[in-house]
């Protein structure tokens, strides 16, 4: 009886005492569950965790208007979705009658830009359209049609001071191909002008991407004609080892960004019967494996496909 007198002070005296009530002890105040939409964020925070990277990410789901923000409004290298904002101007100058869709350029050995596209590889004197050359620059952002489409507009500028008329200031286009190779190929290294950022290709928020992404399903960037015309070109994307890696049961719209292994970006929208969700996805400062940001990348898509997929 002694000892367990003993011990019964010894636990009051380390834990203090125990209220008790007739029905038994007090149970402590427990904490409400989390929500399905807080679990995807934890769980979209749990996968960007498991790679070494800065992330900013912007999910929206049109129709019941629920939002994911992780660091959203960080503005980060864009890389090639700065694409997404150029288009938008030429079909604002489109509709402006300033150029035609159907206007002709003729392929010249001077436009010719290193990295992604295909016409580079053409013959000079080849010809194509202005959709000819904004489906090329979307689908497989071809860095020619690009740097000549800037040219049409008015340069990299022309396309930051439309941004920020529409109110989206974090957006920037900074350069051209043409300045920002010239850039690269001047550094000691491609590591050290990642981790200098003194000439990015272009500037944006996960936020601000969104935000254009949703005028453009809404039918009001530019206008319905222009927004319709920009969907039917992203939907063509050839580029699928990110957000469309691991979905299925969604048309998926999209543009991707590079310039791996430091910055792999991916923007686009899931499209289903009934649901419609922007999901703007950024990266950066990571020096590993491109292989599995772009993996991560996907794991977060397939978290908010299946929420949304599955969600009543």
């Amino acid at each position: 009886m002694k000892r367990m007198i003993v011990a019964a002070t010894v636990v009051a005296s380390v834990f203090g005492s125990i209220p008790t009530s007739s029905a038994g002890p007090v149970q402590a105040a427990s904490q409400p569950p989390p929500t399905p939409l807080q679990r995807l964020h934890e769980a979209i925070v749990r996968i960007t965790k498991s790679v070494n990277a800065t992330w900013g990410i912007y999910v929206k789901s049109l129709e019941t208007g629920e939002e994911i923000a992780v660091d959203a409004d960080r503005q980060m290298e864009t890389m090639s979705t700065i694409k997404i904002p150029l288009m938008v101007e030429v079909c604002e100058q489109i509709q402006a009658g300033k150029i035609k869709l159907t206007d002709k350029y003729t392929y010249a050995k001077e436009d010719m830009r290193p990295g992604t596209g295909i016409i580079r590889s053409l013959d000079p004197g080849a010809v194509l359209t202005v959709k000819d050359l904004v489906t090329l620059m979307i689908i497989v952002s071809d860095n020619t049609a690009t740097d000549v489409l800037y040219k049409m507009v008015g340069g990299p500028e022309a396309v930051t001071r439309r941004m920020e008329s529409m109110g989206l200031t974090k957006t920037r286009a900074s350069s051209n191909g043409a300045a920002w190779f010239e850039a690269l190929r001047s550094a000691p290294s491609a590591e050290q002008f990642h981790r200098e950022g003194k000439h990015p290709f272009g500037l944006s928020t996960p936020r601000e991407m969104g935000t254009l992404l949703e005028q453009m399903e809404r039918g009001t960037l530019v206008d319905k004609e222009s927004s319709d015309l920009m969907l039917q070109i992203m939907r063509g994307q050839l580029y699928r080892t990110r957000i469309p890696r691991y979905l299925t049961g969604y048309r998926i719209p999209h543009k991707t960004g590079d310039f791996l292994p430091y910055v792999g970006d991916d923007v686009g929208m899931l499209e289903a019967p009934g649901k419609t969700i922007v999901i703007s996805i950024f990266t950066a400062n990571h020096f590993g494996s491109g292989e599995a940001l772009e993996n991560a990348i996907g794991l977060v898509a397939k978290e908010v496909g299946d929420y949304f997929q599955y969600r009543p």
